[in-house]
C-alpha cells in the first residue's frame, strides 16, 4: 500500500512533533503494510514551505527509518491566492515527487465560488489537484455533489482512510460512504499526524471498503491509484461519477 498525504516529517508542522514519534510513525506504517510515504507539510499561512530543507530532513529520517517504508515528499497545498500564484509559477515546487500531482486542502470556513476555474487553471499549468478529505470539509458535508462535479473534470478526490471505520464520527462516515457509493473516491490516505490518534494505518479503511465494494476497487484506492499519484501517471481506477441518484 502507498500513502500520498501524510505529516510524519518532524516539527515541522502540527504533525510529527519529534524525530522518535516520526521514526515511530514509519514503524507503524511498515507493520500496517505500507510501503511507500508522500511526506505531506502543510503549506497555508500558518506554516511556510520550504521544499529543499523538507528534502533534506526527509533523507535523514530515511537513514533512520531504513529501507521501509520509502519516503517521498510532497505538500498539503492550501488553495490560497498567494499559493496559487506560487504554484503556477513555480509548480514543481509543490507537487508530489516529481510529477504533476497536488494535493489540495479546502478551507473549513469558506469554499470559493471560483473553484472550478482554480482547478481548470492549475490543469492549464501542468497540475492534476488531489482534493484532501472533502468529507471531513463542513461546507462540503452539507453540499458533496459539488465533489462529483470536481470529479468529472478530472479532479481527483482523496478520502481520509480511518473515516470508514468511523474514527471521525458518523456524519464524516456517512459522506465518505456518500462519495463511495456515487464513484467519486479514487484514493484512500491516512492523513497521520501522530501515534495515538492519526496513526499511518491504511488496512483498517481497506478492509472496510471492501466490504462496500469489493477488494478490487479497494485494493486500487491503496495501491494502484496511489502508485500511479506518486509516478506521475495516470489514474488505474478513474470510474465516471455518479452525478445523479
Amino acid at each position: 500500500m502507498i500513502d500520498i498525504h501524510c505529516h510524519i516529517i518532524p516539527e515541522v508542522d502540527d504533525g510529527a512533533k519529534s524525530w522518535e514519534i516520526a521514526q515511530q510513525m514509519c514503524q507503524i506504517a511498515a507493520a500496517d503494510g505500507i510501503t511507500d510515504i508522500v511526506a505531506t507539510p502543510h503549506a497555508n499561512d500558518r506554516y511556510r514551505y520550504d521544499r529543499e530543507t523538507f528534502q533534506a530532513t526527509l533523507r535523514q529520517l530515511q537513514e533512520k527509518a531504513g529501507d521501509s517504508p520509502r519516503l517521498a515528499l510532497g505538500c498539503d497545498f492550501h488553495l490560497s491566492y498567494e499559493n496559487l500564484q506560487s504554484a503556477y509559477e513555480h509548480p514543481e515546487r509543490y507537487v508530489i515527487d516529481k510529477g504533476q500531482y497536488l494535493l489540495v486542502e479546502l478551507s473549513n470556513y469558506s469554499v470559493p465560488a471560483q473553484i472550478a476555474d482554480c482547478f481548470h487553471k492549475l490543469g492549464d499549468h501542468g497540475l492534476t489537484p488531489v482534493l484532501t478529505h472533502p468529507e471531513r470539509n463542513p461546507i462540503l458535508q452539507s453540499t458533496p455533489q459539488r465533489v462529483l462535479e470536481w470529479a468529472e473534470q478530472g479532479c481527483v478526490v482523496q478520502v481520509t482512510a480511518s473515516a470508514f471505520t468511523g474514527s471521525w464520527g458518523e456524519k464524516v462516515q456517512q459522506i465518505a460512504r456518500w462519495l463511495l457509493d456515487h464513484e467519486a473516491v479514487h484514493v484512500l490516505a491516512t492523513d497521520a499526524h501522530d501515534t495515538k490518534h492519526r496513526v499511518p494505518r491504511l488496512s483498517p479503511g481497506r478492509d472496510a471498503v471492501a466490504e462496500i465494494v469489493g477488494a478490487d476497487v479497494a485494493d486500487a484506492l491503496v495501491e494502484g491509484n496511489p502508485k500511479a499519484i506518486l509516478t506521475g501517471q495516470p489514474l488505474t481506477y478513474f470510474p465516471k461519477p455518479a452525478l445523479h441518484e
